[in-house]
């Protein structure tokens, strides 16, 4: 749908869901049974039939009819491909989701993925079965550690809130054998991924918020006041949930260690400084990637994802297992970063003297490394860094053709995101309602009300894989819909107008779900 031929009345339909009127459109879609319908017959068969009460116990059987729908095969085939077409992704149109990187990942990711050698493989498998896939992860490793500038890797977490779970782990157990017991705080800027609290106090620790100065960055004075012998360590996003580079980063890791603590940055926004500057070069001890965000698996819907750490020659000792290891004397030798060579063997340490032990079972959502080592080795050291390019160049043009309609709330140059606001619009018109008038233009809405220290945010993230045309269509959109908040605010505040639903009770979904029509 283009921004010329936009519904722009309450009175339009959801014609994509196939509805009339109203309350029909979800029965419409669902309800296709028909007595006598059916679309395969099953042959009789020889087996004898035996009592289910025999065979089960009491309370397992069915006492009335499955009331299974009746539906011939062309109907089932239309139904499905129907829904499919109802659903939203990167396929269908743009999704500028901030702070998640809703971006395309190359096909040719999912073709290497789907190599019988890597899609069939089972994960009890002996390691001389599953040498490949041993040195995938191993190679793997060592090409994050370089992204990073760390010692170590560990592919072990599979999501972004793991990695933070188990870096945090690793910080524990260091400070517990280097006379850190007694620290329990771990710093955290306002601005922080909310998941970052969630997962201290699940490691043990207790939380203090670092307040943003009016640049959104660290308050250094703010900082010095809750420096003291109990921080553990601090958590930091770099780039920024608001889009931003720390530009003190350097000295905030020297003041964290100064005092004996321990800085994990949240690598949840790498697209922006890859290949252009190096976590643990500015002073980070542990961080986490989303291999699922920054390096090609598409994600969605709760995942599957990856979340490996990195971490710095000190904590090497206390990553999870179990992990891969290159046994000494094969291919390369097994130095830090050698080739392995082609008569290298690798094996699985499962057991380690100073490990935080398994935070999982085997080794990882596997599919998902095999399309980030893909990703990785097809695009190369220059490839990468035109990844960070473009992300920040996408951002800013943007910000820039956006600046006049909506308030950029930190108006400077931004990375890979920033963040405008809906606050102030003309009639009362929130950061919900461009939102849902943004769907009737075909467009995914962008991640609202967060970061929670903006009002009525609005945070937009291009990606870097999306052209100049399609940026300039959603800027033409947000401009539309700034344009009927003045003229007809009513379309915005009873939008979405072309979808099956249009505003859910999306508090009371959660606490009460209707999973059926």
């Amino acid at each position: 749908m283009t921004t010329t031929d936009a519904p722009t009345h309450a009175n339009d339909t959801g014609a994509a869901c196939g509805a009339t009127t109203g309350e029909q459109g979800p029965l419409t879609i669902f309800e296709k049974s028909s007595p006598g319908r059916r679309g395969v017959r099953v042959p009789t068969t020889d087996v004898p039939d035996v009592d289910p009460s025999s065979v089960l116990p009491e309370g397992a059987t069915r006492t009335a009819k499955a009331e299974l729908p009746e539906v011939g095969e062309l109907g089932v085939l239309r139904h499905y491909t129907h829904l499919s077409t109802l659903n939203f992704s990167i396929a269908n149109a743009f999704y500028p989701l901030g702070s998640c990187t809703m971006k395309y990942n190359p096909l040719v990711n999912e073709k290497v993925a789907a190599l019988p050698g890597f899609a069939a493989m089972h994960p009890m498998q002996s390691e001389d079965q599953a040498q490949g896939f041993l040195e995938l992860y191993w190679r793997l490793e060592r090409l994050l550690c370089e992204v990073s500038g760390l010692h170590a890797a560990s592919i072990h977490p599979t999501a972004g809130a793991h990695g933070e779970l188990t870096a945090l782990m690793v910080m524990r157990k260091y400070l517990d054998d280097h006379g850190g017991a007694d620290r329990k705080v771990i710093l955290i800027p306002d601005s922080a991924h909310g998941t970052n609290p969630a997962s201290c106090t699940m490691a043990g620790f207790t939380t203090r918020e670092l307040k943003s100065n009016d640049q959104g960055g660290v308050d250094m004075d703010a900082l010095d006041e809750v420096l003291g012998p109990d921080v553990a360590g601090l958590m930091i996003t770099n780039p920024s949930t608001l889009g931003l580079f720390e530009p003190n980063i350097r000295k905030i890791c020297e003041k964290i260690h100064g005092v004996g603590g321990l800085v994990y940055m949240d690598g949840a926004n790498m697209n922006a400084i890859l290949g252009r500057t190096r976590p643990g070069d500015f002073g980070v001890d542990v961080m986490h990637f989303n291999l699922h965000k920054t390096f090609s698996q598409p994600h969605g819907g709760g995942g599957p994802g990856a979340g490996p750490i990195a971490v710095s020659e000190a904590l090497s000792p206390y990553l999870p297992t179990p992990k891969v290891e290159l046994v000494e004397g094969t291919g390369g030798g097994g130095a830090h970063g050698a080739d392995p060579g082609p008569d290298a063997t690798f094996r699985i340490v499962r057991c380690a003297e100073q490990s935080i032990g398994t935070t999982r079972g085997f080794l990882g959502n596997s599919g998902v490394v095999v399309r980030a080592y893909s990703y990785i080795r097809s695009l190369g050291e220059r490839g990468l860094k035109r990844v960070s390019e473009n992300a920040v160049l996408n951002a800013n043009y943007l910000r820039v053709m956006l600046r006049d309609t909506y308030r950029v709330w930190f108006p400077g140059p931004c990375m890979h995101e920033f963040v405008a606001t809906a606050k102030g619009m003309p009639n009362g018109i929130k950061a919900t309602d461009v939102a849902k008038r943004l769907i009737d233009y075909g467009i995914h809405p962008p991640t609202i009300y967060f970061p929670l220290i903006v009002p009525e945010a609005l945070m937009i993230e291009p990606t870097e894989t999306e052209s100049k045309e399609t940026l300039d269509e959603f800027v033409a959109a947000m401009k539309a819909i700034h344009a009927e908040a003045e003229s007809d605010p009513d379309v915005l505040h009873t939008a979405p107008h072309s979808r099956c639903i249009g505003r859910p009770d999306e508090v009371r979904a959660v606490k009460q779900p209707r999973v059926t029509v």
